[in-house]
């Protein structure tokens, strides 16, 4: 990660948020361990969903911290590589999908 663009994830930064809103930082601290719980899916598997999301919302964070914990349990490398491409191809198809937008918008010119 670029420091002059994304600051490093500190201690003490994580202690100024805590400060700042402590409730609503103990509210999405809990909320994330049972959204990452085992459950109905395995906790790897919710990793690896979470390393996907987190390449297409972008957040390098997000992207280290989940590639990390999918790893820790159990994801291979290529399972973890497998579920970037899948980010991917969302990416990608959301922007093929939308192309109807632009295209109704041009019927619509052309009329």
């Amino acid at each position: 990660m670029n420091d002059d663009v994304y600051p490093r994830a500190t201690r003490e930064i994580g202690q100024q948020r805590r400060e700042l809103a402590p409730e609503i930082h103990h509210a999405f601290d809990e909320f994330s361990k049972k959204v990452f719980a085992e459950g109905a899916l395995p906790e790897k598997t919710k990793q690896l969903i979470a390393v996907a999301v987190a390449h297409v919302t972008q957040c390098p964070y997000c992207i280290s911290g989940h590639t990390t914990l999918a790893h820790r349990k159990g994801a291979t490398d290529q399972e973890i590589m497998e579920a970037i491409w899948v980010a991917a191809e969302m990416r990608a198809g959301g922007a093929f999908a939308h192309s109807a937008v632009a295209l109704q918008a041009l019927n619509h010119a052309h009329r």
